[in-house]
């Protein structure tokens, strides 16, 4: 059976689950959510993911959701093929599982509240942008990636010297920030350095502008 991911050509979340699959030469079919009509919403797709979000998968009849959980999955169930993104030695995957939680609630949460009043609110919902909301959600964040060029600076990724799933989980949203102006590389050379290198990868060149099925 043909692994399959429930989502959102465009989405940020389903963008970070074919990176993966990607990365780890995964084929896959892409089902596209129609959202906009509220497919989402649906009974049968809460049947699979309750909570009504993209992406879910569904691979030779195992389904999951919530898309950094669908990646680690991914990671460790394919872990003798494609790159090596979850570190096994215990010490090394502490590291990982630090890094994992550094941008989960140190990146993502001030990373979104930007997207959504730079992006969402103007594009998606057609309100104005409240301006001085993004200009203090851009400095929190700035604030988190100081300390990350200061651990960028002693080695090559959040958690080491090998790339792991946690340098991969920034991507959609640092290239959404990227697109509302949020500068973040600027005056952070080991960040900068760090973005070049996971955002030149071929697996997030092949998805950042949409996602499209391998099979």
């Amino acid at each position: 059976m043909v692994f399959k991911v429930y989502g959102n050509r465009d989405y940020a979340a389903s963008k970070r689950v074919a990176t993966v699959l990607l990365e780890k030469h995964v084929p896959f079919e892409l089902i596209e959510v129609d959202s906009a009509s509220g497919e989402h919403k649906s009974p049968a797709f809460l049947e699979k993911q309750p909570f009504g979000q993209t992406p879910y998968i569904d691979d030779d009849g195992f389904i999951l959701y919530e898309s950094r959980a669908i990646c680690r999955y991914i990671a460790t169930a394919y872990a003798y093929q494609g790159t090596s993104l979850i570190p096994t030695d215990p010490q090394e995957n502490a590291l990982f599982e630090q890094a994992a939680s550094i941008e989960l609630t140190n990146f993502d949460p001030p990373a979104l509240a930007a997207i959504f009043e730079g992006f969402y609110r103007p594009v998606v919902h057609g309100e104005a942008t409240d301006t001085l909301a993004l200009t203090e959600h851009m400095k929190k964040l700035g604030s988190k990636l100081d300390v990350y060029d200061v651990i960028l600076g002693k080695q090559r990724y959040l958690a080491g010297e090998e790339v792991t799933l946690a340098d991969l989980f920034h991507l959609p949203n640092g290239e959404l920030l990227l697109d509302i102006g949020c500068n973040f590389l600027s005056a952070r050379p080991n960040v900068a350095r760090w973005w070049k290198d996971i955002s030149t990868r071929l697996s997030w060149l092949s998805v950042k502008d949409g996602i499209n099925s391998t099979t």
